[in-house]
């Protein structure tokens, strides 16, 4: 891709940039939400078309007026948003659109074959007669990813593929892609985990403000470097040495908090007995694997999903939470994994999205109090530094990170006393992440109990005054942040209730 550039009104999205992918190569495309890295990919998707440059594939210039010509051409794209039907199987997910048939009709043995054939070829836990609803988000991320290796692809685009993953199935991943490249295939990885970058890609593009910041070879370069390159500035400056702070009295105490019954499994142990204890002004991090029950918590607590037995106790009383407004009610708030699929309303402005849970508040006689909306807006706007055009704008159409700051404003807004954070920094750039730490942080020192959760070890260890770690639905560990390491919540993580012992 040789001086891409694209326009959208009022934002210049990309800037004489250019790309080189070498054949059998891992190239890392880099840079912040907002760099212009999605436009570029979507270009050479074809589900975008640029207002000035070239793209040269296999040695010949190429037109890619739509996405079916630019998978003719073997350019297949594995999308950070998953594209999948719900209500239709894993088998019907792989070959939409491609299905093989007999005569007039699907055949739909031949179907499930070719979904065996792949998910032995790659070893990967496809049940293909299983509906796409019914799996877990890092099942659903494979399910993406399988549906690429079934085409004919010469070049595989990876948008953020191993957010949603436990870091056994990004191990899995890993050698899936070096499998790919023996064969000859490229892959253009994209992520924001930039200790995958070192360890799977061979050069590296990075973007800022959309145009070209810097190239490099993978050999020597220092995640320090990548920053640098990304956003002007070095890890430390970006990553300030958080206070340490001594939370009060506890505000939450979960008894026994048990739940039995998975979507495919009613008899499943989802959680086991779990018991806690949550300070006022304390971040308590959680930390699991994929499975651990870490979501499954937050949802409990949160009234989303039923309990099977269990105590809570608020401020010393005891509560019954059977729905999320009734946990609103006693100021929690839930910020899920999915800000896309469950916590934002895409099609609606920043405007509706930010004051939705905030509305009885500015509603006098039925009718919303503008003036207070837009003083409302502009507070958190400036407050979380949250980047968009005007209040106005899709929420839709923000970068990743300022699209989680539009969730935090939301409950921040409703004032809540605890917080629950599910995987506060998926999807993010660095620099949106070292935003949002500093802003749970924050909310922590003006008196909000925090429980964040997240799959990234060095994130607990960072934000978190203590941390408890999860296995098969039940705690099996509690570590202060001066005492943790990566290789004792690993542990904790993998050895279950003994070694808690």
């Amino acid at each position: 891709m040789s001086g891409i550039a694209k326009r959208f009104p009022g934002v210049q999205a990309l800037d004489g940039v250019s790309l080189e992918v070498e054949a059998a190569e891992v190239h890392g495309l880099l840079g912040e939400n907002g760099a212009g890295k999605s436009t570029l990919l979507k270009i050479l998707s074809g589900a975008l078309q640029p207002d000035a440059g070239t793209i040269e594939f296999a040695g010949r210039e190429v037109s890619l007026p739509t996405p079916e010509a630019a998978q003719a051409l073997g350019i297949v794209t594995i999308y950070q948003e998953f594209n999948l039907i719900p209500t239709m199987t894993v088998a019907e997910n792989l070959f939409l659109g491609r299905e093989p048939v007999s005569g007039p009709f699907i055949n739909w043995g031949e179907m499930r074959r070719r979904t065996r054939v792949l998910a032995e070829r790659y070893r990967l836990d496809l049940p293909g007669t299983r509906f796409v609803r019914d799996l877990s988000v890092a099942q659903q991320q494979m399910v993406e990813i399988a549906r690429a290796l079934s085409m004919r692809s010469r070049l595989i685009v990876m948008d953020e593929p191993t957010s949603a993953l436990s870091d056994t199935e990004t191990q899995r991943l890993f050698t899936i892609v070096r499998e790919l490249k023996r064969e000859g295939i490229s892959i253009i990885f994209v992520t924001h985990r930039l200790a995958e970058v070192l360890r799977i890609c061979d050069r590296i593009t990075v973007l800022r403000d959309g145009r070209p910041s810097g190239k490099a070879d993978i050999e020597g370069l220092t995640i320090d470097r990548i920053i640098r390159m990304m956003v002007g500035r070095s890890a430390s400056e970006l990553f300030e040495p958080l206070p340490e702070r001594d939370p009060g009295a506890a505000v939450l105490e979960v008894s026994g908090l048990s739940r039995r019954g998975a979507v495919d499994d009613p008899r499943a142990v989802v959680l086991d007995g779990v018991s806690f204890t949550l300070r006022k002004g304390e971040i308590l991090g959680i930390a699991g694997l994929v499975g651990s029950g870490r979501t499954e918590l937050a949802r409990c607590l949160f009234g989303a999903d039923p309990k099977t037995a269990g105590e809570t106790r608020l401020a010393g009383e005891r509560v019954e939470i059977g729905a999320p407004g009734e946990a609103i009610a006693h100021g929690i708030g839930l910020v899920p994994e999915d800000r896309k699929q469950q916590a934002l309303f895409l099609d609606l402005a920043v405007r509706e999205n930010l004051t939705v849970a905030a509305l009885k508040k500015l509603a006098r006689y039925g009718f919303i109090r503008l003036a207070e909306e837009s003083a409302l807006i502009k507070r958190y706007r400036e407050a979380l530094n949250i980047r968009m055009a005007s209040p106005d704008q899709k929420v839709k159409n923000l970068s990743g990170g300022n699209q989680q700051k539009v969730v935090l404003a939301r409950w921040l807004a409703l004032g809540p006393s605890i917080l629950i954070v599910d995987e506060p920094t998926r999807g993010i750039d660095v620099g949106a992440k070292a935003e949002v730490h500093q802003l749970l942080h924050r909310m922590a020192e003006s008196g909000i109990s925090i429980i964040a959760i997240s799959s990234e070890l060095p994130e607990v260890i960072a934000i978190s005054d203590r941390i408890l770690t999860m296995r098969a639905g039940r705690i099996t560990g509690e570590v202060p942040r001066a005492a943790a390491t990566e290789e004792r919540l690993m542990q904790l993580m993998t050895a279950g209730a003994a070694m808690a012992a």
